[in-house]
């Protein structure tokens, strides 16, 4: 695609990236075939090549109108298309610059109350110091409240073992996150149980919190950087000590903690800090992978369950992760079924569904309803967005892979239960004793 920036772009970092995606992109249309906002709306400008040709207008000097930002704001940087895209246009990078250029150049200001909005998305979702508390007394006060805000606040946890820390001498890194905590505080105590068991000892940085991903997509770049570095900072001490990798169980933090190195590759303090935080994150099925020989013969009578994997735009697109999950579930017993359309985005996309409520419930309600058709007695993905946003729109549970595999392992007491109603007992250990530990496996070549 032929380019002219503009003066006010031409020659910086944003604008020389901007026209080396602009000009990989060859009009041929592809990517509106498995844009879920164009099968939706049907409208040009809803899908990637519109979204592209609006951007190029604006850095090369079209007014920045209202109507611009609206098409924008209405993708949810699924990256469903790079995927399909045969010239590699990375779009998620361009749409990117595009929405920072179109909020600093815009020609009207946004709405009072979208701005209210998406400030008290950007500072109090990143915040565990306001989110936590919130989130319990949200739940607290579930029943009573409006279906539409109910439908944001899950219910309470379910039961688990609680994971005690035993010292390994394998050691990897684990973000707790910002708002899984508080919402589904099962998926970690899930996650590092599974890794304890194949001989992994799970560490948390205190200082580490949200990677960023919610203010990157907000605009506020400059924010998401500062949250990048903190990060890394949080970080550094355990990587120099030899932490194998920085292990991932929300694949929206994953995706964005691999563009570390990209994000901040003109940081002349962090840039190679970055590059090789991000090069050692993983997402936690390619961890276990290696393992799953010896994780499922430690597993405690698998059933074999019948789910439907939902896997989320963030690892399938975003990190490009197809089949780890599907491997392991079907090596612990699990009958993991793919619905119709699991490329397709099911509408969640961070603060997408809060923002976007028409198009996410829409989007939704399509998942859902392919989910269905394979008749599952669970849904699992791997991204606690899209597990609450499925979650409020059917009665079948919604939960994460990894919760599969915590509870098939050997624990005291009572162990995770899955569905409702369904709560199953464990060998328990004699009093004054914990479990027996496992052997440490062979580390895999």
């Amino acid at each position: 695609m032929e380019t002219h920036l503009a003066d006010f772009i031409r020659g910086t970092a944003d604008g020389d990236e901007a026209e080396s995606i602009l000009r990989r992109c060859v009009h041929c249309g592809f990517c509106t075939a498995t844009c879920p906002t164009y099968q939706l709306l049907g409208d040009e400008l809803d899908g990637p090549r519109g979204r592209i040709y609006l951007i190029k207008d604006v850095l090369e000097g079209a007014p920045a109108t209202p109507s611009v930002r609206l098409h924008l704001d209405r993708c949810l940087t699924c990256r469903n298309c790079e995927t399909t895209c045969p010239s590699g246009v990375q779009y998620g990078r361009l749409v990117d610059i595009g929405r920072k250029v179109v909020e600093e150049r815009a020609t009207e200001p946004r709405p009072l109350l979208d701005r209210l909005k998406r400030t008290a998305l950007r500072e109090g979702l990143t915040r565990r110091w306001l989110f936590d508390p919130a989130m319990r007394i949200g739940k607290t006060v579930r029943p009573i409240l409006p279906a539409a805000l109910a439908t944001k606040v899950p219910p309470t946890s379910r039961s688990t073992k609680r994971y005690v820390r035993v010292e390994r001498p394998r050691k990897m890194l684990m973000l707790a996150g910002c708002v899984q905590p508080a919402m589904a505080p099962q998926i970690n105590e899930a996650t590092m149980r599974v890794l304890d068991a194949v001989g992994v000892e799970t560490v948390v940085a205190r200082r580490a919190g949200c990677c960023g991903a919610i203010r990157h997509h907000l605009n506020d770049h400059d924010g998401a950087l500062d949250d990048a570095r903190r990060n890394i900072d949080a970080w550094w001490p355990a990587i120099e000590a030899g932490a194998e990798s920085i292990v991932m169980n929300a694949s929206g933090c994953g995706a964005m903690i691999r563009e570390y190195g990209h994000l901040l590759r003109n940081d002349p303090v962090y840039a190679e800090k970055a590059t090789r935080v991000a090069a050692l994150t993983r997402d936690l099925s390619e961890v276990l992978l290696p393992f799953s020989d010896f994780l499922v013969s430690k597993l405690q009578a698998p059933t074999a369950r019948r789910v439907a994997w939902h896997p989320p735009c963030t690892l399938q697109h975003a990190q490009q992760i197809r089949g780890p999950v599907e491997a392991l579930l079907t090596a612990a017993g699990v009958d993991v079924k793919l619905c119709a359309e699991s490329h397709l985005c099911c509408g969640s996309a961070g603060t997408y569904s809060v923002l976007q409520p028409e198009l996410a419930t829409a989007l939704r309600d399509r998942k859902l309803t392919q989910l269905a058709a394979t008749r599952p007695e669970a849904i699992v993905s791997a991204n606690i967005g899209c597990i609450t946003h499925l979650q409020s729109g059917t009665g079948t549970p919604v939960l994460h892979w990894v919760e599969l595999i915590a509870d098939a392992l050997p624990g005291e007491g009572v162990r995770l239960g899955l569905f409702p109603g369904e709560v199953r007992q464990a060998a328990r250990v004699r009093k004054g004793k914990g479990p027996k530990p496992l052997p440490d496996p062979p580390r895999p070549s």
